[in-house]
């Protein structure tokens, strides 16, 4: 895994030595694990979702330019994997799930590896404005359109990455920056992501 991280372009050494360290095996499912290094996405444990290919990951945790005593969010905890690789880079993570099984299940096994998350339940469209403001935002799910309530609690030079649908060409994974009180986006590339779901996702938006 990590020599196709390398191979793609992955070259922050945090994000690095976090795809290295977070054991990824512990955010499959139990029949998945001698496949949990692959470069694609498996199932997890609830209908129509999954844990993202590793690639991803890396490059949606490296576009975040997290720091060290970072505060980010992760919208769409999952299993915790992507939340588990942000705290393993050094922030500290408020991750939001609206799946509630899915919720307290990452929530157990972030808590029982070891790391700096807090698993909410809730809809992570939304974000989650008691926790305000982040440095970083990631979110796991494309979106119809940009998130204006996550973008909104970034702090100044806060950094958020999101898919954002592109029509029948899939998504396009997306960094907003906040420079000097303006948002500023910009394409990291094409990919495929789940749909994001909530009031400010598809669920309260036109599907088509």
């Amino acid at each position: 895994m990590m020599a196709s991280l390398i191979e793609h372009g992955i070259r922050s050494p945090a994000v690095l030595q976090a795809m290295a360290g977070v054991p990824r095996e512990e955010f499959v499912l139990d029949g998945d694990r001698e496949r949990a290094y692959a470069d694609r996405a498996l199932p997890i444990d609830a209908p129509g979702q999954t844990i993202s290919q590793p690639l991803m990951v890396a490059v949606v945790v490296e576009a975040l330019e997290l720091h060290r005593g970072d505060r980010a969010l992760d919208v769409g905890t999952g299993s915790g994997y992507q939340a588990a690789v942000m705290a393993a880079c050094g922030a500290h993570v408020v991750s939001i799930e609206r799946v509630g099984s899915l919720a307290e299940t990452a929530a157990d096994r972030l808590r029982r590896l070891g790391y700096d998350v807090e698993v909410i339940a809730g809809d992570g469209t939304l974000g989650v404005p008691e926790r305000a403001p982040f440095d970083a935002i990631a979110v796991g799910a494309a979106a119809p359109r940009l998130p204006v309530a996550l973008a909104r609690q970034l702090v100044p030079g806060g950094r958020l990455v999101v898919p954002i649908s592109n029509g029948p060409n899939g998504e396009e994974l997306t960094r907003l920056r906040v420079i000097n009180g303006r948002w500023v986006t910009e394409s990291l590339g094409p990919c495929r992501f789940v749909p994001l779901i909530g009031a400010d996702g598809y669920e309260g938006a036109d599907t088509g």
